[in-house]
């Protein structure tokens, strides 16, 4: 892989893109608040559970076949997965996350020099994900397709390990190894997701939902999901 694209995947994966990932939980603030991942070893294996059950079997494949589909100019499929994210999230808040992360993904696009004007009016002009926004960015990078979900993948993992700080609330050092273990992880969940076709991705996380309705009417919370 080229330098250039290697540090465009760093540079999207890093928790300081203007995107506004760090303000969002994921339901992981309402597990801790239900006890379900109040410890370290409890956030752990939560967030774990997350990357196998429900990021490798949906967004990750998503984004792995819309890179493909942008890649090739392929209007139609792109259009077909912007719905499909949409009609996973299961909650508004949820939908309102990755509808906010994605125009904010397009809106540093604008700024940047990979994505093509035309290209980001394609996304534009509907109601734009995230996972759909960054396949668009990662497309441009000429990486291959395993390292752009490498990347996709850890960017998520560092976000969700600081919220996990935050909400638990739990130390750095703790935060590292929940990063280390998630890191291990990740290759498998790569691997499971790029073997799954348009009829193989699934959005089956009913606690998830669960969680982020009661979220959305929580007493006290630091995040917006």
């Amino acid at each position: 892989m080229l330098d250039s694209s290697l540090m465009q995947l760093m540079w999207l994966a890093s928790p300081a893109l203007p995107i506004g990932g760090f303000s969002y939980s994921e339901c992981l603030e309402t597990a801790v608040d239900t006890a379900r991942a109040a410890t370290e070893s409890e956030a752990s294996a939560w967030l774990v559970d997350q990357l196998h059950l429900s990021l490798a079997r949906s967004d990750l494949p998503a984004v792995a076949q819309a890179i493909a589909a942008w890649r090739s100019d392929d209007e139609a499929r792109i259009a077909a997965f912007n719905a499909w994210v949409l009609q996973t999230r299961e909650s508004s808040e949820l939908r309102a996350q990755t509808e906010q992360m994605g125009k904010s993904l397009l809106d540093w696009l604008r700024n940047h020099t990979t994505a093509t004007p035309a290209q980001i009016a394609v996304l534009a002009g509907q109601e734009p994900t995230y996972p759909i926004a960054y396949a668009l960015a990662a497309s441009s990078t000429g990486a291959p397709l395993r390292e752009c979900l490498l990347a996709y993948a850890f960017g998520w993992a560092e976000n969700m390990v600081q919220a996990a700080i935050k909400s638990v609330p739990l130390g750095q050092s703790a935060g590292q190894r929940i990063l280390s273990a998630l890191t291990a992880e990740i290759p498998a969940a790569i691997d499971h997701a790029l073997s799954r076709g348009d009829d193989d991705r699934q959005a089956f996380s009913p606690m998830l939902a669960i969680l982020s309705a009661q979220h959305e009417v929580q007493y006290s919370r630091l995040f917006r999901s």
